[in-house]
């Protein structure tokens, strides 16, 4: 079973309505349509009516059939608004470099299952007084500051930031994070590419 995460994101491509699309197009029963691909009509049934999801395979032999494409079942209309909702649940904590010991901070991604975003959204802890790698990458970088102090150090200037305080930046500056007293700090990180 997949998560309401996954399910929400998978269901946003709308793949049975447009499996049934073209089989109504085309004038085929799920019977039919299960001749001509192998696959059970009650699977093709729960496919259409978004209760299953397929597997590439599975949906390649349905595309065969209709002489489409893959990208036909992932492509959107224009215009049409991308939403992607995750759910606490499904977040999952990772830390600031994978095997570090004590890493100075974890953080989730708010955003993961977004398709072609254009801002990449965290939420980071930092449970150690202790400063993370320096690092640069293109973009900007926005932090918002929810509980506990958060020092951040660009190019070697050091602000400490209290709950409710932000703070923009140009992230191509060489610039590290580490919680500032003896609270956790924790506080929402957007990098705009």
């Amino acid at each position: 079973m997949i998560s309401d995460t996954l399910s929400a994101g998978l269901q946003q491509y709308r793949i049975g309505p447009k499996m049934r699309a073209l089989r109504l197009r085309k004038k085929l029963g799920l019977v039919e349509l299960g001749r001509h691909s192998g696959l059970s009509p009650a699977m093709l049934s729960k496919i259409e009516r978004g209760v299953l999801f397929p597997t590439l395979p599975t949906l390649l032999r349905i595309a065969l059939v209709f002489g489409v494409g893959l990208e036909h079942f992932f492509t959107e209309p224009a215009g049409r608004p991308r939403v992607a909702v995750v759910r606490k649940t499904d977040r999952l904590l990772l830390p600031e470099r994978p095997g570090d010991g004590a890493p100075a901070y974890f953080f989730e991604s708010l955003d993961f299952p977004a398709t072609e975003r254009k801002i990449d959204a965290f939420y980071a802890e930092f449970p150690r007084d202790a400063p993370s790698e320096l690092h640069r990458h293109d973009g900007a970088e926005l932090i918002y500051v929810l509980s506990g102090k958060l020092a951040v150090s660009i190019d070697d200037e050091e602000t400490i930031l209290a709950p409710g305080d932000a703070m923009y930046f140009d992230s191509s500056a060489p610039h590290t994070y580490r919680r500032h007293g003896r609270s956790t700090c924790a506080a929402i990180v957007v990098v705009a590419p």
